[in-house]
C-alpha cells in the first residue's frame, strides 16, 4: 500500500511541474528536507547537495534569460533582475505557484512549526527540484521549466527603458540619504499567532516620525511591506510592484 501511495504521489507532483521524471526518485530526494531524512535516516537522504547544485542552476537560467532578452541592460541592471528572480522570497513563491508546498516531505517537528510556509524551505525545496529536472533531461529540460515561470512574473518589464529596479528596503534607504536623513529604523510592535501561522507588524520610522506600519508571515516580509508602503507614500503610483521584494520606478 505504502508503494501505491508514493507512486500516486509522485504522479501528482509530476502533473503539477509538467514534467515527467526518468528517474523517479530523483523527484523524491529533491522533496525530502533533512528533517524527515533524520527522522528515517535508514530509508532515505535529504535534498541538500540537489539544493546545492539546484542553486547554480537557477542562477545561470535567470542569468542568460535577462541577458537575451533586455541587451541594452548594464551590468548593473541584469544583476539587480537577476536577483530578483533568484532570492529566497522569489524562489518560495514560485515554489507555491507550482504546490511544492503540499509535495515537501518534512518531519513532524517542522511540521508542527509550519514548516511547509516558511520561506527558506521553500526556496530549498525548489533549488532541489530544478536540479532533479536538470539531471534527469539536462539543461534544456530545467531551461523550459524555470522560463515558463519566469516569463509569467517579468512580464511587466516591457523594454530596456523600464529597467530602473530597486529593492524595496534598499530604494528607501536611498532616497532618505539624499534627503540628507538618517537611516530608516524597523520596530517589530507585535508577533501574533501559533508557530506555524505566525504574523508579524512591524513600523518603519525615520528619527522618531513613523513612515508606515505593515504586517507579514516573516519580520522580513513585514519589512518589506512597511518600505514599500513608505515609498509610495513619497512617489505614488511611479512605484510599480514587480516582486515581493523589488519595485520598477516609473519615471
Amino acid at each position: 500500500m505504502r508503494k501505491k501511495k508514493k507512486k500516486g504521489a509522485v504522479s501528482e507532483v509530476e502533473q503539477e511541474l509538467r514534467y515527467s521524471f526518468r528517474n523517479k526518485d530523483l523527484l523524491l530526494r529533491s522533496l525530502t528536507h533533512s528533517s524527515f531524512a533524520y527522522e528515517n535516516a535508514e530509508q532515505t537522504k535529504d535534498n541538500e547537495r540537489m539544493e546545492f547544485l539546484g542553486d547554480s542552476v537557477v542562477g545561470l537560467i535567470a542569468a542568460d534569460f535577462f541577458y537575451g532578452s533586455h541587451s541594452e541592460a548594464t551590468e548593473g541592471d541584469l544583476s539587480k533582475l537577476k536577483s530578483s528572480a533568484t532570492s529566497t522570497i522569489a524562489l518560495a513563491e514560485f515554489a507555491r505557484q507550482i504546490g511544492l508546498d503540499k509535495f515537501m516531505r518534512v518531519g513532524r517537528g517542522e511540521e508542527k512549526s509550519g514548516g511547509r510556509k516558511k520561506d527558506s524551505i521553500l526556496a530549498g525545496t525548489f533549488e532541489a527540484v530544478m536540479a532533479a529536472i536538470y539531471l534527469d533531461g539536462g539543461y534544456a529540460a530545467a531551461q523550459d521549466f524555470y522560463l515558463s515561470l519566469l516569463r509569467g512574473s517579468f512580464r511587466k518589464i516591457k523594454d530596456a527603458g523600464q529597467l530602473d529596479i530597486n529593492n524595496y528596503k534598499s530604494a528607501l534607504q536611498e532616497f532618505l540619504q539624499k534627503e540628507d536623513l538618517p537611516a530608516p529604523h524597523y520596530k517589530t510592535l507585535r508577533t501574533t499567532g501559533p508557530d506555524h501561522k505566525r504574523e508579524f507588524v512591524v513600523e518603519v520610522f525615520v528619527n522618531k516620525t513613523s513612515l508606515a506600519k505593515a504586517s507579514g508571515p516573516s519580520r522580513k516580509a513585514a519589512e518589506l511591506k512597511a518600505a514599500e508602503k513608505a515609498l509610495k507614500s513619497f512617489f505614488g503610483k511611479k512605484i510599480k510592484a514587480l516582486t515581493q521584494e523589488t519595485f520598477i520606478f516609473n519615471k
